[in-house]
């Protein structure tokens, strides 16, 4: 068993598996902190983080603050002794929480830093096309995501690879690598490496995603096309409408799947072409966009096979 008392910072998903990997490393987690309780979905039932209920599976001390200068929650923070944190997809901590321990803050961002500082790095690699992306460790000082580097490791992104699959790979290649970083440090082995001294390069920003970034420009080229929605697929995904060629109310339609089909056309952009039941493709610069995967407003998400035997009237639109 690893002697470093290490409090875990963390909500989603994402932050599950990297606390499991300490786990499993012997390393000794005597706290976590994770977003308070609350409603979600339609029924607005009380809902627990991802890293809570693996927290309680593992009868782990939790911590939900409401507010982080909260003086209950700093007495308490500061009784676990931590030697060191680690944050995983959390929110900005204050100063006198991240620099409490003794070795610091550690947080694991899902991009090569300086590269893709903010709060959607995955999604905005894929929707600028980039080849490979990554994972970096790193203490955390006052600029967000600004801290000296300890470790990196790269991941490639297919060209038709989503957003699900690179978060997952990220948060497997992440989870190892908070692991070596927390032994690293143990060890005191860890030489930190500033980002301003890493190789002059144009930086790529992640910031927060709003619906209008999700709005697919059938004007753009068929990569840019491509790349945008398999860089919000499946969450929080790309959107377009329905339009009625005569009377009548535009449709909304998320889409999740799609496929290029790169070849010279002389169709109208945005044209929509579709036999009505096995295939939906889009007129684009540079080819056709086939939809594969949708969900209509206020319906479940489907195969666009399922979606056109259920819409008749298909041809009566275009985007």
């Amino acid at each position: 068993m690893n002697q470093f008392r290490i409090v875990y910072m963390g909500t989603p998903d994402f932050a599950v598996a990297p606390l499991e990997a300490l786990l499993n490393a012997g390393c000794n987690v005597v706290g976590v902190i994770t977003n308070p309780d609350k409603p979600a979905g339609r029924g607005q039932k009380i809902q627990e983080s991802a890293v809570k209920k693996f927290a309680l599976e593992k009868d782990l001390t939790i911590l939900q603050p409401q507010k982080f200068r909260n003086e209950v929650f700093l007495e308490e923070l500061r009784a676990l002794k931590a030697d060191l944190q680690i944050v995983v997809a959390f929110k900005m901590l204050p100063e006198l929480v991240w620099n409490m321990p003794k070795y610091g803050t550690l947080n694991l961002h899902a991009s090569l830093l300086p590269q893709y500082r903010g709060a959607a790095p995955i999604n905005w690699a894929i929707i600028n096309g980039d080849k490979e992306t990554g994972v970096s460790t790193f203490l955390l000082q006052h600029a967000i995501d600004t801290g000296n580097i300890l470790f990196q490791e790269k991941v490639s992104i297919g060209d038709d690879d989503n957003v699900e699959v690179i978060h997952d790979e990220l948060m497997n290649v992440g989870s190892q690598l908070v692991v070596k970083t927390v032994q690293a440090i143990e060890a005191g082995d860890y030489p930190q490496t500033p980002q301003e001294s890493l190789p002059g390069q144009d930086l790529k920003s992640a910031p927060k995603i709003f619906k209008e970034d999700c709005k697919i420009d059938w004007t753009k080229d068929i990569n840019s096309i491509h790349n945008l929605i398999r860089g919000l697929s499946p969450y929080p995904a790309s959107w377009t409408e329905l339009l009625p060629r005569e009377e009548g109310k535009a449709i909304g339609l998320k889409v999740f799947g799609t496929e290029k089909e790169v070849v010279q056309h002389s169709e109208s952009v945005g044209n929509i072409i579709t036999d009505g039941k096995q295939y939906l493709k889009v007129a684009v610069d540079g080819g056709y966009i086939s939809i594969k995967i949708l969900q209509q407003a206020g319906k479940k998400r489907m195969k666009v096979e399922d979606f056109l035997r259920g819409f008749q009237q298909i041809n009566n639109y275009h985007l």
